[in-house]
């Protein structure tokens, strides 16, 4: 079961960074249609913006399971291992608390914009739902992947200081 989650994971990354790299060359054909062409596009930079505002939550649960996001580990770094452990599991829950409750919050604000058809008041004018929905579904999937990632830590303790990951 942790597997084929990892495997989701992973699948997720590839798929922000493809959202990444079409980023780029949305931008990159707007600036050649503006300053080449002399006809700029009324879709470019609005889809590079939500190509990045999913992209990024997207990919949060495979940053946290490969320990990918910024850790500081001055102190935990001269624990024992159990001691490591048990800080790596309480720093786990802390993000699966925090996803959790922006999961609620922004499944709402979400749900609100679907509800009354808001839409975003740009040239393409697209649903607000669209992007928002990036916020629920980013988090609820790092709140996922903080729970595996406890698992993950009980069953084979924390990984080591180095930054080797579990296997």
């Amino acid at each position: 079961m942790i597997a084929a989650y990892l495997a989701v994971e992973r699948l997720l990354a590839w798929a922000s960074a493809l959202l990444l790299a079409a980023t780029g060359v949305f931008l990159s054909w707007e600036v050649v249609s503006r300053y080449f062409f002399n006809a700029p596009t009324i879709w470019a930079a609005e889809l590079s913006q939500l190509c990045l505002i999913w992209a990024c939550p997207m990919a949060m649960g495979w940053a946290l399971s490969e320990r990918r996001h910024i850790r500081v580990d001055a102190v935990t770094r001269l624990l024992g291992d159990r001691a490591r452990q048990v800080a790596e599991l309480v720093a786990l829950l802390a993000v699966a608390i925090f996803a959790a409750v922006v999961t609620v919050y922004g499944f709402d604000i979400f749900h609100d914009s679907f509800e009354r058809g808001r839409t975003t008041g740009t040239m393409l004018d697209l649903p607000a739902w669209i992007p928002e929905a990036s916020i629920p579904a980013g988090f609820g999937l790092l709140f996922i992947s903080a729970l595996v990632n406890m698992a993950r830590t009980w069953k084979d303790g924390a990984p080591k200081p180095d930054g080797e990951i579990h296997e």
